[in-house]
């Protein structure tokens, strides 16, 4: 009798805890500087000499102490949750603690620490605090620049453009924290939308939703079953790793956008024989090739080349795929089997093989590259939306449509393709993280983007060479192109959770 009340009292402060959103992100927050730790500890001793790195060494111990600091805040938290079913105010002060460790850049700490701050965890106060860090994390990165011999021209005011894209999202989260409550929002911030859309010409993602999310409740008041988009993103941002996922995809694009001011493009592709192969320091935190250059400020300019390639081979087949399926799930018999049977024979090729096939034929270029990753995608995302097309033509509304006189593009564009859309955005934001993959791949054999342009496959490449000499210039590369993979699936996985009806 007493172990299956111990049974029951351990399930049900289970499922207390897991409804606790910054419960959960302080603990995944400790565990990821946990790993942090150990990666420091493994890199502040050189195997090849024999000697210890103190700075890497102390930096580990910083580490560390903030992860003691996290799991006790975690520890605290649960025990709150468990005797008083909420956390008490003295946890959510110590939020400001891990906070403060963004100097530290813990961007995980920074996060369960504002998720702690705040009792009332809205859409909107969420959306603000990944927004502001996105732009927080570009200035740093941005700020390593100082440490080199000159900056770019346009260095200092594009820091001056981002420290007042931060003022303004400070702002954003102050204002937003106060005029939204629950569904209701105060009409002011009207204006507030506009500006924060206005700022997402950097390329910050959240601050673009955000600005439609305030703009679009303000017109609709209380009348929330029209924003079924907004569901589906506040369902999103209930999952860590999506959420995570979401923000790591909209940094890289941040930085990608804002690098043109920021960073100076010759230090990535410029030959500088005095500096070859130098291990990471201030001034080239991921050292330098057998060139001579940067390689950090060549992973940066890197990920606007796999972001591009990656999102336009995924966009090229949607759009193609898209209505070659929406046109034989639609009038089936000969057109569907004329078309199906020609994409059955190119799926029946490789995609990899294929594109290295164009490639080889055609050249190497960027515009080539993503012409032949997008051959290869055609059939699935026709197959995709051809499945989605059969069980929707003979739907009510379809019908309506039809008895109203509307032709059949018009039918297949209105109103079938935007009920299909929700298939094909999981698919893309998947097959996203492929196509970067795909990309580096054939970057590194010599078959896609040139071999000047700092890419990642190109980058990776070349540190293949130094893999026992100078490994770091192999591991950054790599290290980039799986976390750019791994954010595009988690925020896949994501995304797929949130438009399940089953999980609603």
């Amino acid at each position: 009798m007493e172990n299956r009340e111990k049974e029951y009292l351990k399930r049900e402060n289970n499922r207390k805890l897991k409804k606790v959103q910054e419960f959960k992100a302080t603990g995944f927050s400790a565990g990821a500087t946990l790993v942090i730790v150990l990666i420091l500890l493994f890199n502040s001793y050189s195997f090849k000499t024999g000697e210890i790195k103190p700075m890497v060494l102390s930096m580990a111990g910083g580490y560390f102490v903030t992860a003691l600091i996290q799991a006790f805040i975690w520890v605290k938290m649960r025990n709150d949750i468990i005797k008083n079913n909420a956390v008490s105010k003295s946890t959510r002060i110590l939020g400001f603690v891990m906070i403060l460790f963004l100097a530290t850049g813990n961007i995980f700490s920074a996060i369960a620490g504002f998720l702690t701050i705040k009792k009332e965890k809205n859409l909107e106060y969420q959306l603000s605090v990944y927004m502001l860090l996105t732009t927080v994390c570009v200035m740093l990165v941005s700020l390593i620049n100082l440490f080199k011999p000159y900056v770019s021209n346009t260095f200092m005011p594009g820091m001056g453009l981002l420290a007042g894209v931060t003022v303004l999202d400070v702002i954003a989260m102050i204002l937003v924290g106060k005029g939204v409550h629950g569904k209701k929002v105060n009409p002011k911030l009207k204006w507030l939308g506009g500006i924060l859309i206005l700022t997402a010409a950097t390329g910050n993602i959240f601050a673009f939703i955000l600005g439609m999310v305030l703009i679009v409740k303000i017109r609709h008041k209380d009348d929330m079953a029209t924003i079924e988009w907004i569901e589906v993103i506040r369902r999103i941002f209930r999952d860590n790793m999506a959420s995570l996922g979401f923000f790591v995809v909209t940094f890289l694009l941040s930085i990608s956008i804002c690098s043109y001011l920021t960073f100076d493009y010759y230090v990535a592709t410029e030959n500088d024989y005095s500096a070859i192969l130098l291990s990471p320091s201030l001034v080239y935190p991921f050292g330098t090739d057998n060139y001579g250059r940067c390689v950090f400020t060549r992973i940066v300019f890197g990920a606007r080349i796999s972001l591009v390639v990656g999102i336009l081979s995924t966009l090229v087949p949607i759009i193609i795929g898209g209505i070659l399926g929406a046109v034989a799930g639609f009038y089936g018999n000969v057109i569907d089997n004329s078309i199906m049977r020609v994409l059955d024979i190119l799926y029946a090729v490789p995609g990899i093989l294929l594109a290295i096939a164009i490639v080889a034929a055609f050249g190497t270029s960027t515009f080539n590259l993503i012409m032949a990753l997008s051959l290869g995608n055609v059939p699935i995302y026709a197959r995709t939306v051809r499945a989605t097309v059969l069980g929707l033509s003979n739907s009510e509304f379809v019908e309506a449509a039809r008895a109203c006189g509307a032709k059949d593009h018009v039918i297949i564009l209105k109103h079938i393709l935007p009920n299909s859309m929700a298939p094909i955005i999981v698919r893309a934001t998947l097959s996203i993280g492929g196509a970067v993959l795909s990309t580096s791949s054939l970057s590194y054999l010599g078959l896609g983007v040139e071999p000047h342009i700092p890419e990642w496959g190109n980058i990776l490449k070349i540190g293949s060479k130094y893999l026992e000499t100078n490994s770091y210039l192999a591991i950054y590369p790599g290290l980039a192109i799986i976390i750019l993979v791994l954010a595009f699936n988690y925020l896949g996985d994501g995304l797929r959770d949130a438009l399940d009806p089953k999980l609603k």
